[in-house]
């Protein structure tokens, strides 16, 4: 478990002890603080609450769920109980734990909780992070990513599948239209990845209005969707809608003991693939005949 502990802690910012870590794990080079910042700061923050909320942001009931599974096993959480390091040295902690434990009935409580722990709160939303990591990072946290992955894949495969869909999958709200929601809102749930069923961070915005040929508006990430639906609607509508294909492709490439995490974020990206592709459809006739 010392593996799982220490891929956790290269999710933190590069310290005096990221270079033996990497040297250990025979990753590429070293961890640079800049790259570091880019990737977690800016593109792909490493909480769990981003990418299983509604909001798609920091905190809200995905984080208080993740909480409570601290609670659960009396344990006080700490601030930021939905960071990857954080998940990660709890479930290397749990598996430490069940290994060490002599009585069998304990053990295999601690052994539940492991189990609950790797399905209900990592494997629910790694696969799709990872894959954006693999897209996005720089070679060291590339690496770092595909080690993780593996090691996770090994996880699954050793505790077996979970009794049942996790409850952030059972909970989440789905996409609705700009019919039911208002536009402001419809645009928000876009960027909510358990929503959409895909993950769109800042350096996929700054590429799509170089390949549309529009102005960038840097802000925050709703702010310059807003301003590309703005100049080119149908335009950007189909490009999101491209970006939801390519998730789905991803989603269906899971392996199969994934078969629950598969099934839940493919069905959510080709849902959004269908509407976003109708909406530019509209859209197009609407602005033909005005």
């Amino acid at each position: 478990m010392e593996l799982v502990r220490a891929l956790g802690a290269l999710a933190e910012p590069p310290g005096p002890t990221h270079q033996r870590l990497a040297e250990a794990l025979e990753l590429p080079g070293v961890a640079q603080a800049a790259e570091h910042t880019d990737l977690f700061g800016f593109q792909l923050y490493p909480y769990a609450s981003v990418y299983l909320g509604a909001e798609g942001m920091l905190g809200g009931e995905a984080r208080d769920r993740v909480a409570g599974f601290w609670r659960a096993l009396h344990l006080t959480p700490p601030a930021e109980p939905d960071h990857l390091a954080v998940l990660l040295a709890l479930y290397a902690s749990l598996a430490e734990a069940e290994a060490s434990e002599e009585d069998a009935a304990q053990r295999l409580l601690r052994r539940t909780s492991r189990k609950a722990l790797l399905w209900e709160h990592l494997l629910s939303w790694l696969p799709g992070y990872l894959d954006k990591v693999n897209e996005i990072a720089p070679p060291f946290y590339r690496a770092w990513g595909r080690l993780l992955h593996q090691v996770l894949l090994v996880e699954a495969a050793s505790l077996g599948p979970p009794e049942a869909s996790p409850l952030h999958f059972r909970e989440a709200p789905a996409l609705g239209s700009p019919m039911d929601e208002g536009s402001g809102p419809f645009v928000d749930s876009l960027l909510a990845p358990v929503r959409a069923g895909m993950i769109v961070v800042r350096s996929d915005l700054v590429r799509a209005a170089r390949e549309l040929g529009l102005g960038l508006r840097l802000g925050e990430r709703r702010f310059v969707l807003r301003a590309l639906l703005s100049q080119d609607g149908p335009g950007t509508l189909e490009w999101l809608a491209g970006q939801a294909r390519a998730s789905a492709k991803l989603h269906r490439r899971l392996p199969r003991a994934l078969a629950r995490t598969s099934a839940f974020w493919t069905e959510r990206a080709d849902r959004t693939t269908t509407l976003l592709f109708e909406l530019a459809t509209e859209a197009r006739a609407a602005s033909s005949v005005a």
